[in-house]
């Protein structure tokens, strides 16, 4: 085996490690905003090593040209993915943790999703 493809190797199973701990992270976590959390950094990261670690081993520029797109795409979309989340969860009445001691958006969202206190009208 090169060292090529000992290092693709490597980042593979490093990028499964991480996506087993981000499956962890949401059995283990206690509410929606902790789960998306965990899950959306550690899979994001995770699935970027697996995506590498594949390119390295097979090697051929196809296969490069598609790993950095694949990465480049999972980077940009699972962040956004997970806030859209986190905020409709919030928005719908999907309240934190009892142990969670910050809550920034309390009364700062409307229930349609708007920015401002509870009850007040967008636009005037």
């Amino acid at each position: 085996m090169s060292g090529r493809e000992l290092i693709g190797c490597g980042l593979m199973a490093l990028g499964a490690l991480l996506t087993l701990l981000a499956g962890l992270g949401l059995v283990r976590m206690p509410d929606l905003y902790t789960r998306m959390s965990a899950t959306s950094k550690a899979s994001t990261l995770g699935a970027a090593l697996l995506v590498l670690g594949a390119a390295l081993v097979f090697g051929t520029e196809p296969s490069v040209a598609r790993a950095i797109a694949v990465i480049a795409f999972v980077m940009l979309t699972a962040p956004i993915a997970a806030h859209r989340i986190g905020r409709a969860g919030y928005v719908t009445g999907v309240r934190p943790w009892e142990g969670t001691h910050h809550d920034d958006l309390r009364g700062r969202l409307r229930s349609d999703g708007g920015e401002g206190p509870p009850g007040e009208q967008a636009g005037g």
